[in-house]
Formats: C-alpha cells, sequence, structure tokens
C-alpha cells in the first residue's frame, strides 16, 4: 500500500510539472535508470559534433571506426573521480551509447570562469549552459543565463531562458529536461527556464523540418573545466507522451475535439 502511494506521488509530481528532486550519491529516482554509476565512464563513448541522420545511416563497422577514432582524446580528456564525470574543456564531446527518444533528464552540474558548455538532445545542440558572469558573452546571451535553447533561431520560443537560474561558481546546478517530440521543457535549480518550447533541427538550415525522433545525449566540453554527476534518465511511453502534449495544447488556447 505504501508502494503504491508513493509511486501514485512521483506520477503526480511529474504530470504537474514540478521538478523532481535526484537522489544523491549517482542513486537514480524511482523510475529512472542511472547513466553514471560513479566510477567509471561504461555506456558512454566520444564523439564530435555530428549530424544524427549520418550517425543513423552508418553501419556497424562505419560507426564502430568512427568511436576507435576518437577513443584516445576521450581518455585523455574525460576521466572519471570522486563520484563525477570531469571534463577538462577539451575533446570529443561524451556521448551515450544508447539512444533516446522520449525522455525526462536529470543531471547535475558544476563549471568555471570563463567556460560554457552544454547538454545535447539527440545529437542536437543545446541546452546551453554559460558563464553568466563572462561580460564578453553577454551580447550572445550569457548575462540571460543558462538553460535556454541556444541554436534555436533569433526570437524563438525558448532561445533564452525565462529567468537566470544558475548558482555561483563553485556550487552544483541541476537540471531537469523533458523532451517530447520536438517540444522541451527545463528547469534549472527547480526553476522553469523553458516551457514547451520547439527544438529546432539545428542539422537543417531552413530549420524546417523536424528534429530527429531517437538520437544520442551528448556532454558538450567547451573551453573550460566542466563537472557532472547524478546523471538519470526515464524513457517516456507514447501514452504519457499524448498526455503532455494534449496539456500543451490546452495552454496554447487549442480544444480537443
Amino acid at each position: 500500500c505504501r508502494m503504491v502511494v508513493a509511486v501514485m506521488a512521483i506520477v503526480a509530481t511529474v504530470t504537474a510539472g514540478e521538478p523532481l528532486s535526484a537522489q544523491e550519491n549517482n542513486t537514480p529516482p524511482r523510475g529512472f535508470v542511472a547513466l553514471f554509476n560513479g566510477g567509471g565512464l561504461d555506456g558512454w563513448h566520444g564523439m564530435k559534433t555530428m549530424d544524427p541522420r549520418k550517425m543513423k545511416a552508418m553501419n556497424e563497422q562505419e560507426y564502430s571506426k568512427l568511436r576507435e577514432a576518437n577513443a584516445k582524446a576521450t581518455e585523455t580528456h574525460w576521466i572519471a573521480a570522486n563520484g563525477a564525470i570531469v571534463n577538462d574543456g577539451k575533446g570529443p564531446y561524451l556521448t551515450t551509447d544508447k539512444w533516446y527518444g522520449d525522455m525526462e533528464l536529470l543531471i547535475d552540474y558544476k563549471t568555471v570562469a570563463k567556460a560554457d558548455s552544454g547538454i545535447y538532445l539527440r545529437a542536437t545542440p543545446q541546452v546551453q549552459i554559460w558563464d553568466y558572469t563572462d561580460e564578453g558573452k553577454f551580447g550572445i546571451g550569457a548575462d540571460k543565463g543558462s538553460g535556454g535553447l541556444w541554436n534555436n533561431s533569433k526570437g524563438a520560443k525558448g532561445k533564452d531562458p525565462l529567468v537566470k537560474a544558475d548558482k555561483p561558481f563553485g556550487q552544483w546546478n541541476r537540471f531537469r529536461i523533458l523532451q517530447i517530440g520536438d517540444k522541451t521543457s527545463i528547469w534549472l535549480n527547480g526553476k522553469l527556464v523553458v516551457d514547451r518550447a520547439t527544438m529546432e533541427n539545428y542539422w537543417d538550415k531552413s530549420r524546417k523540418t523536424p528534429l530527429i525522433s531517437r538520437g544520442p545525449i551528448q556532454l558538450q566540453t567547451h573551453g573550460g573545466e566542466i563537472q557532472w554527476k547524478n546523471i538519470f534518465v526515464r524513457e517516456i511511453s507514447t501514452e504519457e507522451a499524448n498526455k503532455e502534449l494534449r496539456q500543451g495544447e490546452e495552454k496554447s488556447g487549442f480544444k480537443t475535439l
């Protein structure tokens, strides 16, 4: 009986769109799977940024060869230490072996001044992570804080976060990302920063074709040390995805027929 109540509470939390608190020490909350166990990089490989459609078109031998070409640089620049994944700001992007479609992703990060980074969803850039104090990048959005879909078109919904929610350097930040179809919702440190925005297909310069349906999660490295931990994913069923999309239609003024 207690277990049923606990599960119902979790479902209610997710449905209401409230941030779901992750467990510590890389132990996943109920219903989630850990993508990092705190002690190694099993389930990940290094990959330079590339169109996921090209990845998908490769046969197993071609993709394995590409992974091997990035393996040495990955080992040089990415390590697991003290319960976190640590990158020195260089090298290929850390990429999940598994590809994901509709999902909920929880992930903590900590970075340093002058670094910026991001999270690629379905191998597509990106949920932006800024040094929000870097005045040299205020003109391109750093002053607005992290969490926006920075590679969306200028003026597009979600490009800039709704609020600045970054914590000071030295503290861990926590993302909750809900990706359903091409609709993305993002919470940073418990604050909603992107609300059901369309994540544009960066790989189509016209931005007219939709996001690929499945792809790997990638952790971007760019210019300075960044650490990651408590990386958990929950794959979302078609039924739940449709329910969430219907809620978005209701918010936009559409009525279900």
